[in-house]
């Protein structure tokens, strides 16, 4: 069975084709580096538009049967910045641990990671994660969240997801 993991750039410019999106591309080869498992990225660049944002979580979850979806962008204080507001609209449980460790990382690092709104929910059997739009952010932040992601899906009976040992390291607990 091949694990379907979901990546979505909510950027205005990178969907209109004014700039590359590197940091959706950050996102795969994050994901090709922590991953063991046998997967493929069902990736979308879509526009900083809350409905737009809500409505490609939902078909990425619900229709595409991702476990995992990342998003980037549109964390921000800035007016078009909505997709935590998204993620709220379309999960039924709040993971606020994994903003607040994005959070405390990113501080290490800038001091207006204050400024950033990272969120985590559960939708059904999916877990979605709000990255920062900075390709460096989206690694570390994934590298301090990533541990707790594998376990999290089995406890929303999703896949088993296996890691690569020598890039990251799973935690579950001893059975």
């Amino acid at each position: 069975m091949t694990i379907r993991i979901g990546v979505i750039t909510a950027s205005d410019r990178a969907s209109a084709g004014i700039y590359e999106d590197i940091s959706g591309m950050a996102i795969q080869e994050t994901m090709k580096d922590y991953l063991k498992s046998k997967h493929e990225i069902v990736y979308r660049c879509i526009p900083d538009d809350q409905h737009t944002i809500e409505e490609t979580m939902r078909e990425l979850c619900d229709e595409q049967g991702c476990c995992l979806v990342v998003t980037t962008g549109g964390t921000g204080p800035a007016r078009r910045d909505v997709t935590p507001e998204a993620t709220e609209n379309v999960c039924e449980k709040m993971m606020p641990g994994f903003g607040e460790l994005m959070r405390q990382v990113s501080l290490k690092y800038v001091p207006t990671a204050i400024l950033s709104r990272q969120s985590a929910g559960i939708r059904g059997k999916s877990l979605i994660i709000n990255l920062p739009g900075k390709p460096k952010s989206i690694r570390e932040c994934l590298d301090a969240v990533f541990p707790a992601v594998p376990y999290c899906i089995d406890l929303i009976e999703g896949p088993y997801l296996e890691c690569n040992e020598e890039v990251i390291k799973a935690f579950r607990p001893k059975q």
